[in-house]
């Protein structure tokens, strides 16, 4: 709408630029259609009036006039209708606020129409340069060979057997062990154990246990004392029984062994099942990281401060989310920043960070699609109910209506174009490795393969998961 002029309604309004990225909205309601907002406050106060011979709510206007005067009901009228005749001006005039108004009514608080001016801080609309050209770096999703040897030692690692040797200790062994962990002569009943497995270099216990197993045989009693990890904390004292000492022994690769540990008939089609799962497993990492970058990226090419409104919104929206996840997960906040370790204000300072790269991001896609022209269409927002309905398992005509009625069918459209405008940065940003080296497109595709639905996951999948 063109600055200075109204709109042909009950509720006229128009819109002006001012400095500081906000604009003044200057709205005029006829005195007829103020008078309906009045006549609505007398019949709340009504309801709040004692009125010798009428029920509560049925006293007539004129009376309750009479008796507590005009004013009254104008001012309430005011408190109540100016929010509703403001909301009417930012939609009439499609201003995107961003912030709450200052309000001066600059007329009609006694008599006539009401009028009233709304400054407002509005989203800003920036220019961003050199969108067309991003360069982001990702990892090459190319599998080695050397990388599918070592997920074939994983997998004979899980299928090797211990045997008994007759020899001292060495890292990778495991053996049978009876320990005694105590401090001031009394047993700790978490390091005390007849029986244990124990397998020699895995520094799970401490690493003072793992320096006195090795060159260690059957029927030695090991005795020394180890730090405790909290310097705080006294040393622990160790008793330990060597009970026997077994070497891990892995099978052969071949077809046989191939065979029984999984589905295929070969090593090479074991090798080839691998090479694709962890491909697939890399490209779709890949393509997040991609789509994470390329935002990134463009984010930086935002030079102007973000308004403090974004910010803030942006902030307390991501706390409401994260307090949602911990509430499912029956965590607090303040269990949450104890088991990170992080000071309250070293996590407040990490979520503005966020928050702000957010913000930048978000300006800037609405940038690019006004750049490129981006638009969404009426198919498009019929696609986008129709992908919510199957979520929330309601009809895509109720979940549409439910948007209307809700007035958020803009709000939608809106994060429909931001998201159209970053497959549009997604089809035209540079992608080269950590060599500086292209990677084609086709590079990052995952190509859906048929498999039978009671195969089992890789230790590449089970670990991505």
């Amino acid at each position: 709408m063109e600055p200075g002029r109204y709109t042909a309604s009950p509720v006229k309004s128009s819109v002006e630029t001012l400095e500081g990225n906000k604009v003044k909205l200057s709205v005029e309601v006829d005195e007829s259609e103020f008078e309906k907002a009045i006549d609505a406050a007398f019949r709340r106060i009504a309801r709040e009036v004692r009125i010798p011979g009428f029920r509560p709510g049925k006293a007539p206007r004129r009376l309750l006039e009479a008796r507590l005067g005009t004013v009254v009901g104008r001012e309430e009228a005011l408190r109540e209708a100016l929010p509703q005749y403001y909301a009417q001006a930012v939609k009439d005039n499609a201003v995107d606020v961003i912030a709450a108004p200052e309000i001066d009514i600059t007329g009609g608080e006694e008599e006539g129409p009401v009028q009233f001016d709304a400054v407002v801080e509005i989203r800003p609309q920036i220019i961003v340069g050199g969108y067309a050209s991003l360069r982001v770096t990702l990892p090459r999703p190319d599998v080695t060979d050397d990388e599918i040897d070592a997920q074939i030692e994983r997998l004979r690692d899980q299928f090797g057997e211990l045997r008994v040797v007759d020899r001292a200790a060495r890292d990778d062994d495991h053996v049978s062990i009876s320990i005694t962990g105590s401090r001031g002569g009394e047993a700790l009943a978490g390091l005390t154990a007849d029986d244990y497995l124990y397998e020699v270099g895995s520094g799970t216990i401490a690493s003072e246990l793992d320096d006195n197993l090795r060159g260690a045989k059957v029927g030695d009693v090991l005795e020394f004392e180890a730090e405790h990890p909290d310097p705080d904390e006294e040393a622990v004292q160790f008793r330990v029984l060597v009970k026997d000492v077994k070497e891990k022994v892995l099978p052969d690769v071949d077809d046989e062994w191939a065979n029984e540990v999984s589905e295929f008939d070969t090593v090479q089609e074991l090798r080839d099942d691998i090479a694709s799962r962890m491909s697939a497993v890399r490209r779709a990492q890949a393509q997040a990281a991609l789509r994470e970058r390329t935002a990134e990226a463009l984010g930086e090419l935002v030079d102007e401060e973000p308004p403090e409104a974004l910010v803030t919104a942006e902030i307390q929206q991501r706390l409401q989310d994260m307090a949602m996840r911990f509430s499912a997960q029956g965590i607090t906040v303040e269990q949450y920043l104890e088991a990170t370790g992080k000071a309250q204000e070293e996590f407040l300072d990490e979520l503005r960070e966020l928050a702000t790269q957010a913000v930048r991001v978000d300006l800037a896609l609405r940038a690019v699609a006004e750049a490129e022209e981006i638009e969404v269409t009426d198919d498009d927002l019929d696609e986008e109910f129709a992908h919510v309905a199957v979520r929330v398992k309601q009809p895509a005509a109720k979940v549409r209506k439910d948007f209307e009625r809700a007035e958020q069918v803009q709000a939608v459209r809106s994060d429909l174009r931001k998201r159209k405008a970053l497959e549009w940065l997604l089809e035209h940003v540079e992608i080269v490795d950590e060599a500086g080296q292209p990677i084609e497109r086709t590079d990052l595709e995952i190509v859906d393969e048929p498999r039978d639905s009671e195969d089992e996951e890789t230790p590449e999948q089970e670990e991505a998961q």
